[in-house]
């Protein structure tokens, strides 16, 4: 029974992951956005459903309780508007400009969600928020059974989607922009909007994977959206492969293996009293698997490949 309830809760993880992961390929492996604030928008779907979600608290502004439909949907809202944003004032930066610009937005939201405590509950975070089948929660297996499938179901409705809009002539055009702008420009196409198009779709499903994170765990604290969540996913999407949905979701499944692994390693192996320190080892062996990999495989586990228009 305990071997159920954990392999429910690795797959609910890895797959809310996968959300992020297949955020990021939109913007880098199809667009060629070079986007390091992937936890700032991870973030505000987190803040803004659970604010929308749960009950009402003293000394705290929200606690509408509305339902969890309703707040995924708006984290999702929220998350692409800050992008529409980011997006319209940094467009025009380039590779490492971008990525420091977009870092900034990330400590940015950071401190924000830190100090803005009668909206976010500052350094204690947000409790209570209503998680999925919590009526079952007595029963852990089917309480995980469930939370899975729909955590999946997410997922895969998501993937979709983005497998529709890459297969488009919106997506080909995406990536006839990553691959020579000029060309791309000469044929009358807009490169700015485009980019502004695709980083606003990315971080929409960010912010849904960031809504679906806060409800499976039911609490959200500022150290939850730590520059580690961007390592963290950058390091899935290149190990599964860039520009490729499957790629993405894969990535993310083996990376968080990865990664619990080596936390249960530690803590089997150090004693107690160093683990606070040695938990940073758990980077070195993502950094080590991520090096082997792209040794072995330069462009991932299941790299990009040309996709041929559907013949009418």
């Amino acid at each position: 029974m305990e071997f159920v309830a954990y392999a429910t809760f690795f797959g609910t993880v890895a797959l809310s992951y996968a959300l992020i992961t297949l955020g990021l390929n939109v913007q880098w492996g199809q667009t060629g956005l070079f986007n390091v604030g992937v936890a700032a928008f991870v973030a505000v779907g987190a803040y803004t459903s659970a604010i929308l979600t749960t009950p009402a608290t003293e000394g705290r502004i929200g606690g509408f309780d509305l339902p969890l439909p309703v707040g995924w949907l708006a984290a999702a809202a929220a998350a692409a508007l800050l992008a529409n944003l980011v997006a319209w004032l940094t467009i025009r930066l380039r590779a490492d400009y971008l990525a420091i610009t977009t870092f900034g937005v990330a400590v940015a939201v950071q401190l924000a969600v830190l100090n803005l405590t009668p909206l976010t509950g500052g350094p204690f975070g947000i409790t209570f928020i209503p998680r999925p089948f919590g009526a079952w929660a007595s029963d852990p297996a089917l309480f995980g059974f469930a939370n899975l499938a729909l955590v999946a179901a997410t997922v895969l409705a998501v993937y979709a989607v983005l497998e529709c809009l890459a297969r488009s002539p919106w997506g080909r055009i995406l990536r006839a922009v990553r691959e020579d702008e000029t060309a791309a420009e000469a044929l009358g196409k807009s490169p700015r909007r485009l980019r502004i198009q695709a980083f606003t779709v990315g971080g929409a499903v960010m912010g849904l994977a960031g809504a679906v994170q806060a409800h499976f765990v039911g609490f959200i604290a500022p150290e939850n959206f730590l520059p580690t969540l961007t390592f963290q996913v950058w390091a899935m999407l290149i190990v599964g492969g860039s520009g490729n949905n499957r790629g993405a979701i894969l990535g993310a499944v083996l990376v968080w293996a990865i990664w619990a692994a080596s936390g249960a390693l530690i803590g089997a192996v150090v004693p107690a009293e160093l683990q606070a320190r040695a938990a940073s080892l758990q980077i070195v062996m993502i950094g080590l698997a991520l090096c082997a990999i792209l040794l072995w495989r330069p462009g991932g586990l299941l790299p990009d490949r040309p996709r041929r228009p559907r013949a009418r």
